[in-house]
């Protein structure tokens, strides 16, 4: 939406026009997961990595352990979900909290894979649709129908 919450202190201002009608009719209801969850801007990067034991967790570049505030964000993001009746979100994807068809894989070399960030995987365990940013036509598509 343009708001300088990424973690490098600047923003993804995605313009569509579909965008711009949904926030004409005040259809839109942004949040970032990681700075709701009590992340700075700027932050560290962060990226979500698998122990031995196969459990998940999300430490910065140095080896901080920050998925507290990105388990806290993505409640926050599917309590707003829920009170105010959004069954559609468009995240970004490759974030760890937003990704919901690529994320890092971990290393910090820029890498990505085929996974879930924290919040996209709570919002569809939770029956909301998750969309990417490349995907504003099909969210729009699936807006139009549940409008009829």
């Amino acid at each position: 939406m343009g708001d300088k919450v990424r973690y490098d202190g600047n923003h993804k201002l995605l313009e569509h026009t579909i965008l711009s009608r949904w926030k004409k009719d005040n259809c839109l209801c942004p949040i970032c997961p990681e700075v709701s969850g009590g992340l700075p801007v700027p932050r560290r990067p962060a990226e979500i990595q698998l122990d031995q034991e196969g459990r998940i967790s999300i430490k910065t570049i140095d080896g901080l352990d920050v998925s507290p505030a990105f388990n806290l964000g993505a409640e926050h993001a599917l309590k707003l979900c829920i009170k105010n009746d959004i069954k559609i979100a468009i995240l970004t994807d490759g974030s760890p909290s937003c990704g919901s068809q690529t994320i890092y894989d971990g290393s910090f070399q820029s890498k990505k894979i085929l996974g879930m960030g924290i919040t996209a995987k709570l919002l569809r365990e939770n029956k909301i649709n998750v969309f990417t940013e490349a995907q504003i036509e099909q969210a729009n598509d699936l807006y139009l129908e549940q409008v009829k």
